[in-house]
């Protein structure tokens, strides 16, 4: 019996902080949820990072033999690539994420967890956690310290004892088990779980379809007071064969989406090209999409599947070639971010990414500021291109560049340094860290607009031993 997810992703920065470091990511084959640390821009990164190498899963459904494997060499490739960014970027050292992923083989689920991220299972209307959580506070449960109640309202409640950092020893805990039509699956960041109990996640969770439970479970977590990021993910276990078909377009949510400043190699992922191609696609091609994975799903031999994939690719291409349909080009005019045009700051209008030879923005406003006067961090975040929201926005961070440049240029004519560097917060050597504090400073302070700190709720929402957040 061929089946596959109906799902729906939802991520919301929070009621206290000003950016969200969760990335979430689901498809028809992919479930996952990832909480980043480390400061903006080091949990944006570090949570886009692990969904940019998992989401390759996505394009097919492994047989049981292989996808374990698969699974974990993307894991382990994921966490390689955070070294290999922190060692290139000392300003980002010390970021990392938890992971909570559920990839289907066939009528087997594939599961990998780290970190306090959860993963629950609704079956027959009971729910059961499916993870556990790498915290602090479990290790009390786990000794018969405290009750999961104390833990709830436990002062370290926030400690992680395991995340992936970019280290050889951050291994998640992997595990399988039998994917049966009519279970609901829940994967959520710890902005959820944290704020609300149990018993309230399984009513909510037992009635409606996947859309309408994922919005009120972040209503319900806002409505607790969560100061983090709330990411959710719902899917159901449905039979191909029967009612209506489910979508097959990736739904990607929180930092993974709007692709962090100051990371053009992010942009160029999986995840991002899947984020933008879904923006793309029509009804007509995913219920066309939607027939293909169940003909996949039904073959009898390899030959039909490669078929098949060779088809939907062609189709891909396609849809890149022919520059998506107008709702996408209509999306992208209106997505704006810094960067250099000649010699000075400009502000552009579009996306960043090309496609081919074609750029996808053109720049509206070539500003005065020389990129040579601003101080190091800034030069490279322009270089980089800073995305913002909106035009407004854009304005106002030239003029706090132009100020920087000035000040910049003031200190040069005094024979002083451009830009002295910012103290920041050294990483502990003992078994904990700040969670949501980048590690080490950078040659001058980032903007005030990049803190973690108590902030403004943005107006519409997207979403080592021990590390605090």
């Amino acid at each position: 019996m061929p089946i596959a997810f109906r799902y729906a992703a939802r991520s919301d920065v929070g009621l206290v902080r000003s950016e969200n470091q969760d990335s979430g990511y689901a498809g028809p084959h992919l479930l996952v949820v990832a909480d980043g640390m480390g400061g903006h821009a080091g949990g944006d990164i570090a949570s886009s990072t692990v969904i940019g190498h998992l989401v390759q899963l996505d394009d097919d459904a492994p047989g049981g033999n292989e996808s374990g494997d698969d699974l974990a060499h993307a894991l382990a490739t994921a966490n390689r690539e955070l070294g290999r960014i922190a060692r290139e970027r000392p300003e980002l050292n010390g970021m990392g994420t938890t992971v909570t992923a559920v990839l289907r083989a066939r009528n087997k689920l594939l599961i990998a967890h780290i970190g306090d991220s959860r993963g629950y299972l609704l079956r027959d209307g009971q729910l059961a956690q499916m993870t556990t959580d790498h915290s602090f506070v479990q290790t009390l449960i786990d000794q018969g310290r405290i009750t999961p109640e104390q833990a709830s309202t436990h002062p370290q409640r926030s400690l992680v004892t395991r995340v992936l950092t970019g280290a050889p020893r951050d291994q998640p805990d992997l595990g399988a088990r039998e994917a049966l039509t009519g279970d609901r699956y829940l994967l959520c960041s710890d902005g959820l779980s944290g704020f609300v109990a149990d018993d309230t996640i399984a009513e909510i969770l037992g009635s409606g379809g996947p859309d309408e439970a994922a919005d009120t479970l972040v209503e319900l977590a806002l409505r607790a007071g969560a100061p983090d990021n709330v990411t959710v993910i719902v899917a159901d276990v449905v039979d191909l064969t029967r009612g209506d078909l489910p979508p097959v377009t990736p739904q990607i949510v929180g930092a993974a989406r709007l692709s962090p400043a100051g990371n053009r190699a992010l942009r160029d992922t999986p995840a991002a090209k899947a984020a933008a191609l879904s923006r793309a696609l029509g009804l007509d091609e995913e219920r066309e999409a939607v027939e293909k994975l169940a003909l996949a799903e039904e073959a009898p031999s390899g030959r039909v599947l490669r078929l098949v994939k060779i088809l939907a690719a062609l189709f891909v291409v396609a849809v890149v070639l022919a520059g998506g349909s107008y709702g996408f080009y209509a999306w992208s005019q209106e997505q704006y971010f810094i960067g250099v045009s000649g010699e000075h700051v400009a502000v552009f209008r579009g996306m960043s990414q090309k496609i081919g030879p074609i750029e996808l923005s053109t720049a509206v406003e070539i500003t005065d500021i020389p990129l040579e006067d601003l101080p190091d961090y800034y030069r490279t975040s322009v270089e980089n291109r800073v995305d913002v929201d909106g035009l407004p926005a854009a304005e106002s961070r030239i003029a706090e560049l132009r100020t920087q440049a000035q000040a910049c240029r003031d200190a040069r004519a005094k024979n002083q340094p451009c830009g002295a560097a910012a103290t920041g917060s050294s990483r502990s050597s003992s078994s904990t860290t700040s969670r949501g504090t980048s590690a080490t400073s950078s040659s001058t302070a980032p903007p005030a607009s990049s803190s973690t700190g108590t902030g403004t709720r943005p107006t519409g929402s997207t979403s080592a031993t021990g590390t605090s957040r």
